[in-house]
């Protein structure tokens, strides 16, 4: 058995090592890449189907390797092993994850034990592991417990991106009112507002500006997550 570590902090790829040999004696050879682009070339050369992977890396992230892996390799297990458990990363992953897929998501601060067993139960036994902080982040980006479904997040990607509302719906493929619509329901579900702040009732706030703020600060967008989507933008304007 190979595995591909894909982590750009040298300790963090030493102790993955030290991880992986302890938790599998199954595996012969320990390949480490210091980001993702390296991962990419590396995942190819070895055809590895066994791969550790921290998400947020300075060339090419962890979300964008493991899509490219994924897609010229769909029976590849991936571990996602990362300090960040915001919805815009659980987002990421979920949306790239090949179906019947065995993958996990576990955060640093796991135990050591929980990492090992992290290892075996995705590596040997074809297991989903995820942290239960991660699981519950993933069930709100389903649209339960009062998160956002995918309809309302791409919106809200969108006004991120700059588009107008008639942009969005030419990009996504609704009527204006539906997506005004959808606004409104971002609105709510972030508690914009908007005050009056003087005699002639102007507005306090720019409602997109503020929910774009808000979600940064609830940590439902991040660097990541947007210029993974510049990127589909421009696909998408380069198609029309």
């Amino acid at each position: 058995m190979k595995v591909l570590i894909v982590e750009d902090d040298p300790l963090h790829r030493s102790y993955l090592h030290e991880a992986v040999n302890a938790a599998l004696p199954e595996c012969d050879t320990v390949i480490e890449a210091e980001n993702g682009t390296v991962g990419e070339k590396l995942a190819r050369e070895h055809k590895s189907a066994h791969i550790v992977m921290d998400l947020q890396m300075a060339s090419r992230n962890g979300i964008e390797a493991a899509r490219t892996i994924w897609k010229e390799r769909p029976e590849t297990r991936i571990l996602f092993w990362s300090n960040y458990s915001d919805e815009a990363y659980v987002r990421g992953v979920s949306r790239i994850v090949p179906d019947g897929a065995a993958y996990g998501y576990v955060l640093k601060s796991a135990s050591d034990e929980r990492l090992k067993l992290a290892l075996r139960s995705i590596f040997i036994e074809s297991q989903c592991v995820i942290d239960r902080e991660v699981r519950g982040l993933q069930q709100k980006s389903l649209g339960q417990t009062n998160g956002f479904n995918d309809s309302e997040y791409e919106i809200l990607v969108d006004i991120a991106l700059g588009l107008t509302d008639r942009a969005i719906a030419r990009r996504r493929g609704l009527s204006l009112r539906s997506v005004q619509n959808r606004l409104q329901q971002l609105y709510d579900k972030l508690d914009v507002y908007q005050a009056a702040s003087d005699d002639n009732d102007d507005g306090r706030f720019n409602l997109r500006a503020r929910a774009i703020t808000i979600a940064f600060l609830r940590k439902l967008l991040n660097y990541s997550a947007l210029e993974r989507a510049e990127v589909e933008l421009q696909e998408w304007l380069d198609g029309k």
